[in-house]
């Protein structure tokens, strides 16, 4: 019996020993607090603040979320010099044309908080091809800007043109009927502001759907760029050009005139393309012009393509975390920093499951059902910005300013830039190239593919 005791009274010291270090019991949850700093570049702070506010509510490991706006014209430079030195934000916009460029400055979202079957099923097309590399997601966007049509309403209505162009055979019709040139070769109005390079806002990315419409292969199986051979592109960048050549009978724009913008502001020309950016632009410039907004014309009704430009968030690969010695909660390590970052950002834009899950999860991501609150939906009722996700476009299908460029992003289209800034550049002077008189259209493409291709080899 003695022994017996002996035995029951040490296996009962040594549990208590146990329960009291933590063992054999729940374990507890080793606390932190996440700071995050966020840079954009379109929207001001109050976009996203009752965003902040109830994530903070919903994760008890954030502390404090802020939002910087940059300058849009020296942003790039600035993110790059911040990132290099340890001490950027922990969460940037980059272009949907940046991925090469930031690729060793980001990290992909971890699989078990953001897969790539999710996120194609959330967004449109465009996105998936921008920013997901090898199954890897990369960014996450809140819009996606796809080109439209904006029409003067008034000068459609004195040529006599009830409904805007759904094909380009149809704008051209209607350029040619709306366009008046003097005596003395005056354009005004002028039908369509297409042709240029440095009066066009947005040229290049003109040209560019063209030339997807088109079918153009941008870039081969290599990734090589590969469409200064292709009759297509050639076709495309005469059919643009055109517009700018004297002695065309579509001949309707030339550099004189003023910027794309302000000449459809002032209700000079009849037609533009560009994104919803430029709405309120033209509604602060002119609140009286009669204009709408149209799908953008196609070169194949049956197969409609349009073109992307738009921002994503990505999360910074290294920063340099400050550590308060006096602090009693769990130091952040880098890896918990790009946790917390991704789970905001799946927060802030993709639609919510089914089932709420627990906020102390260490990798689930914190979510109200979409019917109670949905981030990226406030976001875009605060900014008046077209949907990235499906189920949003379909809610915005009916907007009077929106709908257009919603369905828009259904279609849209981009290509693979390894330095997008540059190959802009080199767009616009083969375009402006062709205009002087400087070398021919096919001359032009081929130049310009062996520029881009000496680009991308250093």
């Amino acid at each position: 019996m003695k022994n017996k005791f002996r035995i029951g009274l040490v296996l009962f010291l040594a549990a208590g020993v146990l329960v009291f270090s933590g063992c054999g019991c729940k374990p507890t949850v080793n606390k932190y607090k996440v700071n995050l700093e966020i840079w954009g570049v379109m929207d001001d702070s109050d976009a996203y603040l009752e965003i902040f506010k109830k994530y903070a509510e919903l994760n008890p490991n954030i502390g404090e979320i802020n939002y910087k706006k940059q300058r849009i014209e020296t942003y790039e430079k600035d993110l790059i010099d911040a990132l290099a030195s340890g001490k950027g934000p922990d969460i940037f916009l980059i272009n949907n044309m940046w991925l090469s460029t930031f690729s060793n400055k980001i990290v992909a979202a971890p699989k078990e908080i953001l897969t790539e079957q999710k996120f194609r099923k959330d967004f449109v097309d465009v996105c998936a091809n921008d920013f997901i590399v090898e199954k890897n997601v990369f960014a996450v966007p809140l819009s996606v800007n796809s080109l439209a049509l904006y029409y003067n309403k008034d000068l459609f209505n004195a040529a006599g043109i009830v409904a805007p162009p759904k094909t380009w055979d149809e704008f051209l019709r209607s350029a040619t009927r709306i366009t008046k040139i003097d005596s003395v070769g005056e354009i005004n109005p002028s039908g369509a502001a297409m042709g240029t390079t440095y009066n066009v806002n947005r040229s290049t990315d003109i040209l560019s759907m063209l030339m997807l419409q088109s079918e153009v292969q941008m870039r081969d199986e290599k990734k090589r760029v590969s469409f200064g051979s292709d009759i297509n592109a050639r076709e495309a960048l005469s059919f643009y050009t055109q517009f700018a050549k004297i002695g065309s009978p579509n001949f309707s724009w030339n550099p004189r005139l003023h910027y794309s913008i302000d000449a459809f502001s002032e209700g000079t020309v009849a037609m533009m393309l560009n994104y919803s950016w430029q709405i309120p632009v033209i509604k602060n410039k002119s609140p009286k012009l009669n204009f709408a907004i149209a799908d953008v014309p196609q070169a194949n009704l049956n197969s409609p393509v349009g073109y992307a430009n738009y921002w994503g968030y990505a999360v910074a690969s290294n920063k340099i975390i400050e550590v308060d010695p006096r602090s009693k909660l769990a130091p952040v390590t880098n890896d918990i920093r790009v946790m917390e970052a991704w789970k905001f950002l799946t927060y802030l834009t993709t639609k919510a499951e089914a089932q709420t899950v627990s906020p102390t999860s260490s990798t689930a991501v914190v979510k109200k059902p979409a019917s109670v609150f949905d981030p990226a939906e406030k976001y875009l009722e605060k900014t008046k910005q077209p949907a990235a996700r499906r189920d949003l476009i379909e809610k915005q299908k009916s907007d009077v300013d929106l709908g257009v460029f919603a369905k828009g992003n259904l279609i849209a289209r981009s290509w693979m830039q390894k330095d997008p800034v540059a190959t802009e550049s080199i767009f616009g002077e083969m375009i402006d190239n062709v205009n002087r008189g400087v070398t021919n259209i096919s001359d032009a493409l081929k130049t310009a593919e062996e520029r881009i291709a000496r680009l991308e080899m250093e």
